[in-house]
């Protein structure tokens, strides 16, 4: 059962869906359409693992590069990272290893939030 759920807010909520889905691999599990056709409300998964998607404005300043706002698990950072490069994700931080033996990069999504991705699993 889980029990956190990040929060992320996107002055476009369904543009932010599609790209978190074609640059970071998650899938839409839910997603409410307000009568306007905005997206008000959006569920998406990775595995078994949930964020949800919200309207609101976009940052007012540009997150710094080790600003990350959510740090997900996953088995191959480099093929993850290509895929992310691909789909047009600000790359921040190139795969690098760590010194507690994650292997780690960071990107940045449509919106300028900064996601890390590593495969260290607490």
């Amino acid at each position: 059962m889980r029990s956190i759920y990040p929060v992320l807010r996107y002055p476009d909520v369904r543009a932010a869906a599609d790209f978190l889905c074609s640059a970071f691999g998650f899938t839409v599990r839910e997603a409410h359409e307000l009568p306007d056709g905005t997206i008000g409300h959006a569920e998406l998964a990775y595995g078994d693992d949930l964020v949800m998607l919200g309207p609101g404005p976009a940052p007012r300043s540009r997150p710094a590069d080790d600003d990350y706002r959510v740090y997900v698990a996953l088995d191959d950072v480099d093929a993850h990272h290509e895929r992310a490069r691909a789909a047009g994700a600000e790359i921040v931080r190139a795969p690098f290893d760590t010194d507690y033996g994650s292997r780690d990069y960071a990107a940045r999504d449509m919106a300028g939030l900064v996601w890390s991705f590593g495969t260290y699993r607490p």
